[in-house]
């Protein structure tokens, strides 16, 4: 019989495949090719920040991660239909929980356990990491949260890509994120490429691939949606059609690639290949450079007679200050970039103009320092007090292109470094030295300053003493300043000039011995650090300045030249009066101050015997600060449980805090669908109540998921109710009959029945969630779905009110949803005036059929007050 009509014999089908849920009836391994697909092109883009991380392998754990996580979580909200509220919470929880151990694993306990500081870390470099990444020297390294970058990226294009491929029914827009990835690695990079040309014919290759595939597979998934019948196929024709196709693609591939190969070569041929990096100027960290006053000693010993530089035209009694400290770490005295002033990137060098801090309170006397370097060699720039202008040598740009200049502490730094014959002129405008008489009517400047940490206690017992009686502010630090300069000894620990042995250094251990001795012994370098501390200690701002000049007394002081040697270092502490501006005091001892040594045991002589008085009891021995604690401390401590409970306890509160991150929302959904619930079990007319409670049923058939049209009547809403919940289809469908009948019938129905319809509500919400899953119940709990929706209706009714205003002035006035209301109730016309309608016998309990025609499509929207719907035929 085929033969007679010329059809083909038809094709048995084949077993179906196993379909995944999410794919609009696609196979599950389609699922898996578009994983496949969406791995290697991310994977294309994140394998472009491996110049900046120097080939460190760890960025790709990091990026890697990223995109993992960001697919996984595409995939359940694919899966699970979750909205976008909940996909948001579940990704920063992800990142905040996960992105500690792939992101900033040096801050994590153990290495993946989250912290504050990494959590701190995690939320503040979703802004900062991105600067980071381009002002820190390449490589980067992987400490500091430079990490987040790939992470963060890989994370949030992973996560757009995946969502565009199973939530949309584009085959390209995946592209999208995928080419902003790849965009931002180079950005992101450095001059050099990395495999630019095979990564480019690689991303180009699997993008056209993989997006034809996807257009195919969506067209067949359409096609089989719109087939009724199952159509016989021409085989002959559907291969041709496909053989074509195939080489289509092919051509196109064959095309991309040869453009990529020839035109990548003439985009990365060039040095001048430009990135993100090369338009962001780095800043300057003081930190990455050793504070010069460790350096002291090396001064005063190995380049004590060495020429390290020639000054031109310093007064008599100037100085040259290299670098005034402000930050106190427990080791060194070092500059701190967020106190006084950040230091920044010199410009016009000529003209630096810094603004004056006395205010006009304080004259200055201007003048030039001409500098030529000889034997120094550093990266601090030696200047004055008050710099206004500094200008380098034609020989010495190197020098001028790495000036940076704090204007808070008068500090400037070339990072190219000073090296033997370069040569600048400093304009300085330094204020008058004022008299000790002068600075009594002055306070102390409100100054912000760095907390000094690991400070020796006996600094602070000691500056309490010493200015307990200090009559004005300036007497308190003059007071501790004549108490070095009086009670101390002087060495610079050079033992062949026959001073006695000191040691060098200014950290804690080195001030609390200094403090501690019987005979305090040092040089510059102790006491000046000593005394700011003390300051510190009482409120005063102060900081220590290293810096050059002759000896008073020699006859260079003042001449018009002078060669500055490394017996010429010295270090002072510097004080910030109001309105006058930093003063500099001099805690140091003169050099003739010197130990004194002990008297000579004399030769003991004979006495008589006389009866001598008992010898006073002795004084118990003091123990150093740093002693050991006693057995006793220490089994308290033992037996201390909270010494082994408190840090668990705090990890366990830092993880909960991404936890509850995620919850507030959820409890936020919560609440609102509480408030909900009891506004339509409680609020308006009973037949608004009964609306209300039909509404529950809708909402939470929404929330699970169920494919409800809010513009639908109930009997149809009702329908597709049975379908999506079968184990409550009657009920379902009793529901729908009694809400039309109480809000279409004659009359209100009564409390008891009101409550009685929400007793069958509660019954079915039951039912429907008891028909699946835990976790499927507490999605639809904190689902927003129906919020959203509800809020959608509130906003289409408002849009409509003009217009029902309009058309329906006759039947009252608008109600507060936007709908007429009717000028009287339905029971005082006469039954036989209405058109009437068969109602089901369930509907019975709630008295006469509805009268007037079948509600309008929208009627059983949200919230329905249970107006009644009038026959415009009736008007």
């Amino acid at each position: 019989m085929s033969s007679a009509t010329g059809l083909r014999p038809r094709r048995q089908p084949a077993p179906p495949a196993q379909v995944s849920p999410f794919l609009d009836g696609r196979p599950v391994w389609h699922f898996a090719v578009d994983v496949a697909a969406l791995t290697v092109l991310l994977g294309l883009g994140v394998l472009g920040f491996s110049l900046s991380y120097g080939g460190d392998p760890y960025y790709l754990v990091a990026g890697c991660g990223g995109i993992g996580l960001g697919l996984g979580i595409a995939a359940l909200n694919a899966h699970l239909r979750l909205g976008l509220l909940i996909t948001a919470a579940i990704a920063l929880a992800a990142y905040l929980i996960l992105g500690t151990a792939l992101a900033v694993p040096g801050a994590a306990i153990a290495g993946f356990i989250p912290t504050l500081d990494s959590l701190r870390t995690l939320l503040l470099g979703v802004v900062f990491s991105w600067k980071d990444m381009l002002t820190v020297g390449v490589p980067v390294g992987t400490a500091g949260g430079v990490l987040i970058v790939p992470f963060l990226s890989s994370f949030i294009t992973a996560l757009a890509a995946a969502l565009l491929t199973w939530r949309s029914k584009g085959p390209y827009w995946p592209l999208l994120p995928i080419l902003v990835l790849f965009v931002t690695g180079i950005a992101f990079s450095t001059n050099a490429s990395f495999l630019t040309v095979e990564r480019g014919i690689a991303l180009t290759v699997v993008a056209i691939a993989w997006a034809t595939f996807r257009r195919d597979a969506l067209r067949r998934s359409d096609t089989r949606k719109v087939s009724v019948n199952s159509p016989q196929t021409d085989a002959s024709t559907a291969r041709r059609a496909r053989t074509r196709r195939l080489a289509t693609a092919a051509g196109v591939i064959a095309l991309s690639v040869g453009i990529t190969a020839l035109v990548s070569p003439l985009v990365t041929a060039s040095d001048d290949r430009r990135v993100l990096r090369n338009t962001i100027v780095p800043p300057f960290d003081p930190k990455d450079y050793i504070t010069p006053l460790a350096s002291f000693r090396t001064f005063v010993k190995d380049k004590k007679d060495d020429k390290l530089f020639v000054v031109k035209g310093l007064p008599k009694d100037g100085r040259v200050r290299l670098a005034a400290l402000d930050a106190f770490n427990g080791t060194n005295y070092n500059i701190d970039p967020n106190s006084s002033g950040n230091f920044s990137k010199v410009g016009d060098a000529k003209s630096i103009n810094t603004l004056a801090d006395t205010n006009g309170i304080v004259p200055t006397v201007d003048y030039t320092l001409e500098i030529t370097v000889e034997d120094y060699q550093g990266y601090f720039v030696p200047g004055g007090r008050k710099t206004t202008g500094l200008s380098f040598s034609q020989a010495s740009s190197n020098a001028a292109a790495g000036l940076y200049f704090n204007s808070g502490t008068d500090t400037a730094v070339t990072t190219k470094g000073l090296s033997k014959g370069d040569s600048y002129s400093i304009q300085i405008a330094d204020p008058v030295k004022l008299e000790h008489g002068q600075l009594t009517q002055y306070d102390f400047a409100k100054f912000s300053m760095p907390d000094a940490v690991e400070v020796p206690p006996v600094v602070g017992s000691q500056a309490n003493d010493l200015s307990v009686d200090a009559p004005t502010a300036v007497d308190r630090v003059r007071q501790i300043e004549a108490h070095f300069q009086k009670k101390g000894a002087f060495s610079n620990g050079l033992i062949t000039e026959g001073q006695l042995p000191s040691v060098s250094g200014h950290g804690s251990a080195r001030i609390r011995n200094l403090l501690t001795a019987k005979q305090m012994l040092g040089d510059d370098e102790q006491y000046a650090v000593a005394m700011s501390l003390m300051l510190r200690h009482l409120g005063i701002p102060s900081r220590v300045v290293m810096g050059f000049y002759p000896d008073p007394k020699s006859p260079e002081n003042g001449a018009g030249e002078v060669n500055i040697t490394g017996k010429d270092v010295h270090a002072w502490v510097e004080v910030a009066f109001d309105r006058v501006g930093w003063v500099a005091f001099d805690p140091t001892p003169p050099k003739d101050n010197v130990p004194i040594p002990p008297d000579p045991e004399s030769k003991s002589k004979p006495k008589p015997q006389v009866l001598q008085p008992p010898p006073p009891p002795q004084e118990p021995a003091e123990l150093p600060p740093d002693s050991s604690p006693d057995a006793l401390d220490a089994d308290q401590k033992k037996n201390n449980p909270w010494l082994f409970w408190g840090p668990i306890l705090a990890a366990i509160g830092v993880a909960m805090i991404p936890i509850g991150i995620l919850a507030l929302p959820l409890l936020l959904i919560a609440l609102l669908k509480g408030r909900r619930r009891k506004a339509r079990f409680t609020e308006g007319d009973p037949a608004r109540r009964v609306g209300g409670g039909w509404n529950e049923l809708l909402s939470l058939a929404t929330d699970m998921g169920a494919g409800v049209d809010h513009r639908a009547t109930r009997r149809e809403s009702a329908v597709v109710l049975a379908d999506a919940f079968p184990a409550t289809q009657s009920t379902t469908t009793l529901l729908a009959h009694r809400a039309d009948a109480s809000i279409f019938g004659a009359g209100q129905p009564s409390e008891a029945e009101v409550r009685e319809y929400w007793t069958i509500v509660e019954g079915s919400l039951k039912d429907m969630t008891g028909a699946v899953g835990f976790w499927r119940r507490q999605q639809a709990r904190f689902s927003p779905r129906s919020l959203l929706a509800d809020g959608r209706t509130a906003l289409s009714l408002r849009g409509m009110r003009p217009v029902l205003g309009a058309g329906r002035q006759p039947e009252g006035k608008a109600g507060p949803e936007g709908r007429a209301e009717p000028p009287v109730k339905a029971e005082t016309r006469p039954a036989a005036s209405v058109p009437s309608r068969e109602v089901p016998s369930a509907v019975a309990p709630f008295g006469d059929a509805p009268r007037g025609r079948r509600g309008l499509r929208g009627q059983s929207n949200p919230e329905d007050d249970g107006t009644v719907r009038k026959n415009r035929n009736e008007q």
